[in-house]
């Protein structure tokens, strides 16, 4: 009887173990000057847009934050303001889900809140799937990913995305592959936006120097953990 017992314990310790990894930080993160946006355990860093606390759509459980499905949890932003930044999220949807991490959010004189938009998007069975720039990976609406092959786990699993934004120049990544790089404000991202839905914004869609990280409720259920940001100069 004692093996068995002992084998149960091990397992059990193993598990602990693997999920004590998610949501912190290794040493050589620390040194470099990472932050943890969510603890893995509480909504604390967050708040709605209009800066009140986050709804009972969006649950903390099992080491990630999740909008419920239907829930009407609505958006959630960070309560700090990024602008030359690395951002690294792991995010897992149910199929046919819409979702996106925007970046740069913040209120445009003309235009309401906005924010550059990383989509998140179950490409094979989403109604929004049409569109190039509306696909997973994509500068929503504005720019489609540009990598001749994307690299992603089906909904159920676990994806991670990177964006990392410094001096203007901007990169999106899926599971370890840059799949869309630009520029913001050149004449590629100018004419790109001009194409959009946010074209009519003042100051104009995308230069504004510094915002909030958004997390989106779109309906469907999405998770998210190991949502960490580095500050960069």
């Amino acid at each position: 009887m004692k093996k068995p017992l002992c084998l149960i314990v091990s397992c059990t310790l193993l598990s602990l173990a693997g999920f004590s990894q998610e949501n912190t930080l290794t040493a050589k993160e620390k040194k470099q000057g990472w932050t943890l946006l969510f603890d893995g355990t509480s909504t604390n860093g967050f708040t709605t847009p209009g800066g009140k606390p986050v709804p009972a759509g969006w649950q903390v459980k099992d080491g990630s934050i999740t909008a419920i499905k239907g829930g009407k949890g609505g958006d959630i932003i960070t309560t700090g303001e990024y602008s030359d930044f690395e951002l690294s999220v792991d995010y897992n949807i149910e199929p046919g889900c819409n979702s996106g991490v925007k970046y740069f959010f913040t209120k445009y004189e003309k235009g309401g809140n906005l924010g550059m938009e990383f989509q998140i998007l179950d490409d094979a069975l989403a109604e929004d799937n049409k569109l190039e720039n509306h696909r997973v990976g994509s500068f929503y609406d504005v720019m489609p990913v540009t990598a001749s092959d994307k690299k992603i786990n089906p909904p159920g699993q676990w994806n991670t995305i990177r964006i990392v934004s410094k001096k203007g120049k901007v990169e999106h990544w899926l599971n370890g592959k840059k799949i869309l790089s630009f520029t913001r404000g050149d004449a590629a991202f100018s004419a790109a936006v001009a194409k959009s839905k946010f074209s009519k914004a003042e100051p104009a869609f995308g230069t504004v120097e510094k915002g909030h990280i958004l997390l989106q409720e779109h309906g469907g259920q999405v998770s998210f953990r190991n949502i960490k940001i580095l500050s960069l100069k």
